[in-house]
């Protein structure tokens, strides 16, 4: 069963989150939970939520289709973190003048799906 989560608009830039993303990309479901329970970045704590959002969307998707679901089976298939719309302010420069600041923002998904199964007689 596969499940996926979208976070839109998270306050922390995409470069810091994609650091974080990277270290839980084709992991197991659980394992990517204690990787960013115990990660000192922020980014892990956004990261986490849609993670859990994207679990409870397959657990669901394999209710509603009367499937058995283990959140053991399950890993990070597609971790993905795009720039959303940066929040433009302006803070006060030299001799009367106004500087731009732009606030990144962050898009973030997390597709979790079950280990493919080994064939039979394969090497």
């Amino acid at each position: 069963m596969r499940g996926y989560a979208i976070q839109r608009s998270v306050r922390q830039s995409p470069r810091k989150m994609r650091l974080v993303m990277d270290l839980i990309r084709g992991k197991n479901v659980n394992e990517a939970y204690a990787i960013l329970q115990f990660n000192k970045k922020l980014a892990a704590k956004q990261i986490a939520k849609t993670l859990k959002s994207a679990v409870a969307n397959a657990e669901q998707l394999a209710m509603r289709d009367s499937e058995s679901f283990d959140v053991d089976a399950l890993i990070v298939v597609d971790a993905q973190v795009d720039m959303g719309s940066p929040l433009k302010r302006f803070t006060a420069a030299a001799q009367g003048r106004a500087t731009p600041i732009r606030k990144r923002t962050s898009h973030v998904k997390i597709e979790v799906a079950e280990k493919p199964a080994k064939k039979k007689g394969a090497k």
